[in-house]
């Protein structure tokens, strides 16, 4: 979220259910200035709807990916791109890959995804 903040994309929005990690994205966000840019909020991913997301960045273990791709594919617009990290979503083509091993990340660009 720090980084998409970055990068100009606005919102910054991120999503987490575990309290602890919940808190430490807010010290982060804090130590790097960003208090008040970025927010989190304690929601789960299921629940949320994510009709209105362009942007999407997910660091999630490679079991969630299957379901996730069938909500995301529902629910986001057709000028969306996510952005996966360490595990790249299995039966997507990635529009472009960057990094290698821990720190590859891979993205998809819905419009093609759907085709």
């Amino acid at each position: 979220v720090l980084e998409a903040y970055k990068q100009g994309l606005r919102p910054a929005l991120g999503y987490e259910l575990n309290p602890w990690l919940l808190c430490l994205a807010n010290y982060r966000a804090w130590k790097a200035g960003y208090h008040g840019k970025v927010s989190f909020l304690k929601r789960d991913l299921w629940k949320v709807d994510l009709s209105d997301c362009h942007n999407v960045i997910v660091f999630l273990a490679p079991s969630v990916k299957p379901p996730l791709a069938s909500k995301l594919l529902a629910e986001l617009p057709e000028d969306a791109r996510v952005v996966a990290g360490r595990y790249p979503f299995p039966c997507w083509s990635p529009s472009c890959t960057l990094g290698q091993g821990l720190e590859q990340v891979w993205a998809y660009d819905i419009r093609e995804v759907r085709q």
